[in-house]
């Protein structure tokens, strides 16, 4: 049974803050947006930016049937190359103010503390793709440090090294941050339900800018929380049965 209208679940909260992050008309346009596995909540904020009309392009990596990549991440890093992917989603085992994202491991070299899932694509896709959004839902300070132990992929780069873009924003469970790749620096946008500055600098290895007033995070719209939990949820209950399950209370067919 799926929750009543007025109940906002976290993850659609995350959904619809991404969605907006997604059309942001001072950013550049996303025509075609990737989604790499395992990215339940970033799936849904493309789904609820295409079931809100907006001409997009969505190629997810996970997608169980009809999958647009016949042969996966090469693929996908194929079109990065060429210029064809506008927008990917980026998380990081550790992530410092400078947007560095580190998906090795922590510790001495080769982190001999925790151990990641490794860098994979995300160093090629970080300096490929025109607007890249870092997405974590876990926001402590474990996870958002001073500095990461390994870099595997770079928020900035010198002058001389070419790169399409930068991170736009970190969206965890807690805010969302704006980064400014000029002063390679994190501002905080807005603070969810429950949250404030003070809470939000506790939880944060790295300092941050943040305006005198910090906005509470919108609830997605009556009609957003309508397509997240209908439309959204029919096109994910396939590839994410699980995440449809435990938020919406969808079952994927039989």
């Amino acid at each position: 049974m799926s929750a009543p209208l007025a109940d906002v679940q976290p993850e659609e909260r995350l959904a619809a803050a991404l969605a907006r992050l997604i059309l942001d008309p001072a950013a550049p346009p996303a025509r075609h947006i990737a989604v790499g596995a395992a990215s339940p909540i970033p799936a849904a904020a493309c789904w609820l930016v295409s079931k809100l009309d907006r001409p997009v392009r969505l190629s997810l990596l996970h997608k169980r049937s009809g999958n647009p990549f016949t042969e996966g991440t090469r693929e996908l890093f194929d079109l990065t190359g060429q210029g064809r992917i506008d927008l990917f989603f980026l998380g990081g085992g550790q992530i410092d103010g400078q947007a560095n994202i580190n998906l090795i491991g922590t510790g001495e070299w080769p982190g001999q503390g925790v151990r990641f899932p490794g860098s994979f694509g995300s160093a090629f896709m970080y300096f490929m793709t025109p607007r890249t959004i870092l997405f974590r839902e876990e926001h402590s300070p474990r996870v958002l440090v001073p500095r990461v132990d390994h870099v595997s992929a770079p928020g900035v780069s010198p002058p001389e090294v070419f790169r399409r873009g930068t991170a736009q924003a970190l969206v965890t469970g807690r805010c969302v941050f704006r980064f400014d790749p000029a002063r390679a620096r994190f501002t905080l946008e807005s603070t969810h339900p429950g949250e404030n500055l003070a809470t939000i600098r506790a939880e944060t290895g790295f300092d941050f800018d943040a305006p005198a007033e910090v906005p509470v995070t919108p609830d997605p719209s009556p009609e957003e929380l309508a397509l997240l939990r209908g439309a959204v949820c029919d096109e994910m209950v396939e590839t994410y049965p699980e995440f449809c399950a435990r938020v919406w209370g969808r079952a994927a067919a039989a």
